[in-house]
């Protein structure tokens, strides 16, 4: 058994209709200045910012974070003089409250803690956080990172360390129910994923494994249904929990080949990065397979989201490909992936930091036949 860790959010809080009784109070004994950072329409949660303590300043975030919004959220936090942060919306609305409550703290340019283009330097902690998420998806609530695109060097890279953890974590099933179906089906496959790839991991430990297989229950109960019907909240509980545990999954055993690709294909394309696992999954689960690895953590994996004991690999297979054309995810070609970016991603994806974690190493064949097929869908 490998030795290891484990680090998660500061406190976690969960349940429907938490949001509306706890938010307030909890970021009130926080600060009195807060920044709430949200999805690109702060109206959708306006009966929620309205209990935070005033005076506050909201920061819209419009798409899949860049540098650029990064720097202007600081900018907006400083300004404020704010002492604590909020993250009240998807993944990337709380990407970016984690890393301003970091940097709010720290002096430099958002740059200066990216990997790019040298090594980043070490934050100091940041004010306290609370990250709210509005999906089921990324898991950053209880993750130590942030990613952000870096256009003009074409990647997507993260902001790592122990002090990104959020102070809290409330997560409030209730609070997606408003998600729709395709933003539920993005989100949903990379919440699974992001149990899945843990499961396998060559950093699997006895903690990330109990986490991995109770998300992977949870999505085989609730992705479908919640796709189907987004007003079922057994469904989006069962897939706030996937998520939630997914980030505290990954966040301690790491990920695969497929968050390998995606970082590299989203950091190219504009494919959100829900998307971009999604499509992906199906053909690094094959390629995995094809090379022997994990037999027995894949068997499991299938018994726990088919809900069957006996279901084997292939089972597994069938029920994802059957999943992810059920919820109309594309091939990543309708985002502009053409074969002549094939070796590039393919080159940066072999070394990408997530990809280290797969259960195999995959050879260049394997890695051009995995893009070419999530590329057709």
């Amino acid at each position: 058994m490998n030795a290891f860790g484990f680090a998660t959010a500061g406190r976690v809080l969960f349940g429907a209709g938490r949001a509306a009784t706890e938010l307030g109070p909890v970021v009130a004994g926080l600060g009195a200045r807060p920044l709430v950072c949200t999805g690109a329409d702060p109206d959708r949660q306006a009966a929620l910012v309205a209990r935070l303590p005033d005076p506050r300043v909201i920061f819209p975030v419009a798409g899949e974070p860049t540098v650029d919004v990064l720097r202007a959220a600081v900018e907006a936090g400083r300004a404020h003089g704010a002492d604590v942060v909020v993250g009240l919306g998807g993944g990337s609305a709380v990407d970016v409250a984690k890393a301003v409550a970091v940097l709010l703290r720290n002096a430099g340019d958002p740059l200066d803690y990216l990997p790019v283009p040298g090594p980043p330097r070490d934050p100091r902690p940041g004010v306290p956080c609370v990250a709210v998420p509005t999906t089921a998806g990324t898991g950053s609530e209880t993750t130590m990172n942030s990613v952000f695109a870096v256009p003009e060097q074409q990647v997507k890279v993260s902001m790592r360390s122990p002090v990104m953890l959020p102070t809290v974590a409330l997560v409030d099933p209730l609070l997606t129910v408003g998600c729709p179906p395709a933003a539920t089906a993005a989100s949903g496959l990379d919440a699974l994923t992001q149990c899945l790839e843990p499961f396998v991991s060559i950093n699997a430990n006895p903690v990330t494994d109990g986490l991995a297989a109770e998300g992977l229950r949870r999505a085989g109960n609730g992705l479908r249904r919640a796709y189907a019907d987004g007003s079922d909240v057994a469904a989006r509980t069962d897939m706030s929990v996937c998520a939630l545990l997914s980030g505290m999954a990954l966040a301690n055993a790491k990920l695969g080949a497929v968050h390998g690709f995606a970082g590299v294909v989203g950091g190219l394309l504009p494919v959100p990065h829900g998307v971009a696992c999604a499509a992906l999954l199906v053909p690094v689960v094959e390629a995995n397979v094809r090379a022997g690895a994990a037999a027995q953590r894949y068997r499991a994996a299938a018994a726990l989201l088919t809900g069957r004991p006996a279901a084997t690999v292939a089972d597994l297979v069938a029920w994802l490909r059957e999943t992810v054309s059920e919820l109309a995810i594309p091939g990543l070609a309708s985002y502009g992936l053409r074969p002549e970016h094939a070796e590039q991603v393919v080159t940066k994806a072999a070394s990408a930091s997530s990809t280290q974690g797969n259960p195999v190493v995959l050879h260049e064949e394997a890695l051009h036949r995995i893009l070419a097929e999530a590329t057709s869908g």
